[in-house]
């Protein structure tokens, strides 16, 4: 009992797409045989078009021997009913077609049973398993589209092939995804360790001590000065040669952590000094000290005021995390990266694309409408302030 082979290449039986089964067996130099039946795994579908029965009889087994061979199926069972006597002795071949087994896949068994002109039956025993490789949704969809004309029509022409080819698009998304899962966890875990980050930097920067001045000044300096993509390569191949190992995605993390907080800096630095003196002169006189001043008073104000540009810096280094790519971290480049390499189309890039648009776009959205609402409560207090100067006028 075999299977063709149904891949793109190699042995293997793919599920969820269609093959053929073959199955060969000789009778005994005494026994004739009038039917044959096999019974397939339960979910594997099949077809009776096509199905064929060849006899070859003989003493060397040469001559092929026409026979009335009727093809039935009950459930899972399909038999053979072969009309005439036949030679004892004869070799038989079984073809079935249209034979599509389980996408899960795994070592499928087939059972046959042979029934003799003499009334007698047997059990075909020692049929080998027959292994099937699962075969994934996107790849099952993939394998539908490459048989559809207007895929054809368009993979014809050479440039869409290249930067758009729907099967490959298909089993690019499901693999290129898992990289969108591992940037999303890099950024959900580097931009809360920036925010702290920053914030303590600015207020360094504003420190009324040269020192921490100078650290923070020449942190962001050099920071903000340099490639991130330099600062990723000089962590994860410099701390190494140092004798430093850290795993990929820590160091990740915390090399795109700590140059974002170098940009957390300076908007920080940005969102406190917008805010009015005459609030740390009114906090003071109320008896609050420095610390419960920005504490309670100046940050919560800070941070609505910044908010905008704080998610545009999240935005960018989501899309910084693709420079992880560089120095083998799987997240959506590398990922889309190793499918190109396989296949020589751009395809996979263009999905890697829409993975950054599907999450940056409704971000940037998020940044207009915070922008909107900070513009419009900045103009309706400049009005109650008109109106207060307009009725203090009047009296």
């Amino acid at each position: 009992m075999t299977a063709r082979p149904n891949g793109n290449s190699g042995s293997d039986v793919l599920g969820g797409t269609e093959t053929r089964i073959s199955w060969e067996g000789q009778a005994a130099p005494h026994e004739s045989v009038s039917s044959l039946s096999f019974t397939l795994s339960e979910g594997t579908r099949f077809s009776l078009d096509n199905a064929k029965l060849t006899l070859l009889t003989g003493e060397d087994h040469m001559t092929r021997t026409k026979v009335d061979a009727r093809f039935s199926s009950e459930g899972q069972t399909v038999t053979v009913s072969i009309g005439g006597e036949v030679e004892p002795g004869a070799y038989y071949r079984v073809e079935l077609y249209g034979v599509e087994f389980p996408a899960a896949g795994g070592n499928l068994t087939v059972e046959g049973t042979a029934s003799f002109a003499d009334g007698s039956r047997q059990e075909l025993s020692d049929l080998p398993s027959i292994k099937v490789t699962a075969v994934s949704p996107a790849d099952q969809l993939a394998r539908y589209l490459e048989g559809q004309d207007w895929v054809k029509a368009w993979n014809s022409n050479k440039f869409l092939k290249l930067f758009f080819n729907p099967p490959l698009l298909v089993t690019s998304f499901p693999v290129v995804m898992n990289g969108f899962f591992l940037a999303v966890g890099i950024v959900a875990v580097a931009f809360p360790l920036a925010i702290p980050v920053g914030l303590a930097l600015s207020f360094m920067r504003m420190s009324r001590f040269r020192v921490p001045r100078a650290i923070a000044a020449a942190y962001v300096n050099v920071v903000r000065g340099t490639p991130v993509f330099l600062q990723i390569y000089i962590a994860f191949f410099g701390l190494p040669l140092a004798g430093v190992e850290i795993p990929s995605f820590p160091l990740g993390v915390l090399v795109l952590g700590m140059n974002s907080g170098a940009y957390l800096c300076e908007i920080f630095r940005a969102g406190i000094q917008s805010i009015n003196k005459g609030q740390f002169e009114a906090s003071r006189s109320l008896g609050m000290s420095r610390a419960q001043t920005m504490l309670f008073v100046i940050i919560p104000q800070t941070i609505q005021r910044v908010l905008p540009t704080m998610t545009s810096e999240f935005i960018l280094l989501y899309k910084d995390t693709s420079l992880l790519a560089a120095v083998g971290v799987m997240e959506v480049v590398m990922y889309a990266k190793t499918i190109v390499a396989a296949t020589g189309s751009i395809t996979p890039y263009i999905v890697a694309a829409c993975f950054y648009l599907v999450f940056t776009l409704p971000l940037a959205k998020l940044v207009g409408i915070f922008e909107a609402r900070l513009a419009g409560n900045n103009a309706g207090s400049a009005k109650k302030r008109a109106r207060k100067l307009k009725s203090a006028a009047r009296q």
